[in-house]
């Protein structure tokens, strides 16, 4: 009688109808979330969808920039940074499903190596003085940078002076985002990227798919690009955008501080950075086949 065994396999010990309830219960959640699409795998997939959308930039027939175009913001790379565009760093945190899917703001930004014209990086030349739709961009003239309207919410380019509350995550420079009303402080302004020819370009038309600097109206700071700063974001790794000047020994804004105003090529798909060898050559980068990637 010592030996014999007290149970047998199938007897249940321990709390094992609250066990049962709590994995039935686990169940029936599970299958409401996914029938309702909150389930974080369903809000990642509609946010890719949504985001990396196509989206048509403007040709630049004169080779101008004008007030109303759909661009790119792209950084040429330079030291341990590749190519990469200015692009909305929305994560399921930024998402809202109702009454439409749509970007929260406020919202953040980073530079990814994905050069490819869609939702997430196309924005708007916007007039912030009154100058017609269709009208010539002027170096030095004040514009606003939206994102395209829709799933990306017409949202603004905007910059501040940094503080103790408000900086960028990773450097602690002056922090750049996105917001949903326009001020002053969404207001840029475009210089040419030679300071020895500044004075000489002011008031003049900006050409697209050249290198330029953008700088913050209020703050002065340019657009910058920070290889040394990794943001791991849903869309992979991306390098952190601020707004801060960088400068040589001979007082020239340095590389990260170079962008070209991307626009469609006329002649066919794709961009005109990409597609014409000269392009790259005039803003010091190969001709490549393939976008770099981080």
């Amino acid at each position: 009688m010592t030996n014999e065994r007290k149970y047998h396999t199938p007897v249940k010990i321990g709390n094992w109808n609250e066990d049962l309830r709590l994995e039935e219960d686990a169940k029936k959640e599970y299958l409401e979330k996914k029938e309702r699409g909150e389930l974080t795998a369903q809000k990642v997939d509609l946010l890719k969808r949504k985001i990396l959308r196509p989206v048509d930039l403007s040709v630049a027939n004169d080779g101008r920039l004008h007030f109303g175009d759909v661009v790119m913001l792209v950084n040429m790379g330079g030291g341990n940074r590749g190519r990469s565009a200015v692009c909305i760093n929305a994560d399921i945190n930024s998402l809202i499903k109702s009454p439409s899917p749509s970007i929260r703001a406020p919202c953040g930004l980073s530079a990814g190596g994905g050069i490819q014209a869609c939702t997430r990086t196309a924005f708007i030349i916007t007039s912030v003085d009154g100058s017609p739709e269709g009208s010539t961009l002027l170096f030095e003239q004040s514009f606003a940078l939206k994102t395209t309207s829709g799933f990306a919410s017409g949202l603004y380019l905007t910059s501040d002076l940094k503080s103790f509350q408000k900086c960028a995550k990773k450097s602690r420079l002056q922090e750049v985002d996105l917001v949903d009303n326009a001020s002053f402080l969404s207001w840029w302004k475009i210089v040419h990227f030679d300071p020895q020819e500044r004075l000489e370009y002011e008031g003049q038309p900006v050409p697209a798919n050249v290198k330029v600097l953008i700088i913050h109206c209020k703050t002065n700071k340019a657009l910058a690009v920070l290889g040394d700063h990794i943001l791991w974001t849903t869309y992979g790794k991306e390098y952190e955008v601020v707004a801060h000047t960088f400068l040589d020994s001979h007082k020239a804004e340095q590389d990260e501080n170079h962008w070209v105003v991307c626009t469609s090529d006329p002649a066919g798909g794709g961009l005109v950075l990409l597609n014409h060898p000269e392009s790259a050559a005039q803003n010091n980068e190969p001709a490549q086949d393939k976008p770099d990637q981080i």
